[in-house]
């Protein structure tokens, strides 16, 4: 049997997980307006960005963005190049297990011989070309067989927001197949975000990888593993297929059936129990801008360590997030004596929170959804 060497480009797809609230970058992140639809870095948002580094792979008709009701609208405007169609919105958010299984579906009915990468709207990869090379190559492994690949970030530090991947040793390539650029190793574990004492002895070993939460597979991998592992996705997944090239239909069918679907990541629904999962080396800078913290990373700093897109002065203050949105009748925002904090100002709203607390931002948003006076503010 000849083995596929390259994936055509007419049989790749992309799906983009465009779903997700953002709260933690509340107040300039909002239900309909949320983290990745913002220009927080640059001059487009986070998900044109992703848009952008896959097409020089993937045509625009093969790219799917999945999303909610509340965003769609907005997802659209900013992707006009994409088929409107190609934007779908779930009913309900179900986690990342759910919106795979509906890609999947999407990805079959256009080309039973697919194969898909699932990769997330909001992350920061400044070295485009190098992101390119290892995603292109992980879809021509994928196509070699059964593999699901995962591609993990070498760790540059012990982060206890992350999940790890603990690799086993590099893979030969495939007898008949062409050698790739990117390493690929064999994925032995997946681990949850660890203490700060395990994640230091992760990054010492050379081990682990980062589980940037980018996968790719074949159609075939996937509904065999959905098949074997979560036999409630696939048979959903084998309803969806069957409506996916009607939109009409396949939005009625998951009105009625989104909200009953097992809520479940990816990640616990099958990476985590395969035996076939292969880890492409990311060797390229990434960052997943998590919280407001995180701007720092992609700021230049003042002196003091100061952080600032705004017109900002200050006396005495260190390490702070200083995040200017408004629009209309800016002004100077001034500060004595702070450190270490993030103040984030808006039309409408402030925030001013110590870094260290940047996760709870969560609950103040809860918190306003919960007050009729300032729910208009979520």
């Amino acid at each position: 049997m000849s083995i596929k060497t390259k994936t055509d480009l007419k049989n790749r797809f992309v799906i983009i997980m465009a779903g997700g609230r953002g709260e933690r970058f509340w107040p300039l992140s909002r239900e309909k307006m949320p983290k990745q639809l913002l220009t927080l870095l640059g001059k487009r948002s986070f998900l044109q960005q992703a848009v952008d580094r896959v097409l020089p792979l993937v045509p625009a008709k093969n790219i799917f963005i999945i999303t909610n009701t509340a965003q769609v609208a907005e997802v659209r405007k900013q992707l006009p190049k994409l088929p409107k169609d190609n934007v779908v919105a779930e009913p309900i958010g179900r986690d990342t297990c759910a919106a795979v299984t509906l890609g999947a579906a999407l990805v079959g009915a256009r080309s039973t011989t697919g194969v898909m990468a699932v990769l997330p709207a909001d992350h920061v990869i400044p070295e485009e070309k190098k992101f390119q090379q290892v995603l292109s190559d992980a879809f021509d492994v994928a196509a070699q067989g059964q593999a699901i690949v995962t591609i993990g970030i070498k760790p540059t530090e012990p982060a206890t927001g992350y999940g790890y991947i603990q690799t086993g040793n590099a893979l030969p390539p495939v007898a008949g197949a062409k050698k790739t650029k990117t390493t690929f190793f064999k994925a032995e574990r997946f681990v949850e975000k660890p203490n700060y004492e395990t994640a230091l002895d992760y990054v010492n070993s050379g081990q682990y990888r980062w589980n940037a939460g980018m996968f790719v597979w074949s159609f075939i991998t996937v509904t065999n593993g959905l098949e074997k592992h979560q036999p409630e996705m696939f048979a959903a997944c084998q309803r969806w297929f069957k409506v996916a090239n009607n939109p009409a239909k396949l939005a009625k069918v998951l009105a009625k059936e989104y909200p009953a679907i097992t809520k479940i990541s990816i990640d616990f629904a099958l990476m985590e129990k395969a035996q076939n999962v292969i880890c492409a080396d990311g060797a390229f800078e990434w960052d997943d801008l998590g919280a407001w913290p995180a701007i720092a990373r992609h700021v230049k700093q003042d002196a003091e360590g100061n952080a600032a897109v705004a017109d900002f002065i200050h006396v005495d203050a260190a390490r702070n997030i200083i995040y200017d949105a408004r629009t209309k009748n800016r002004t100077p925002i001034c500060v004595v004596g702070l450190r270490d904090s993030i103040l984030v100002q808006t039309d409408d709203a402030v925030l001013l929170a110590h870094k260290s607390q940047s996760q709870k931002i969560k609950e103040l948003v809860k918190k306003l959804a919960a007050d009729a006076r300032l729910k208009k503010l979520v």
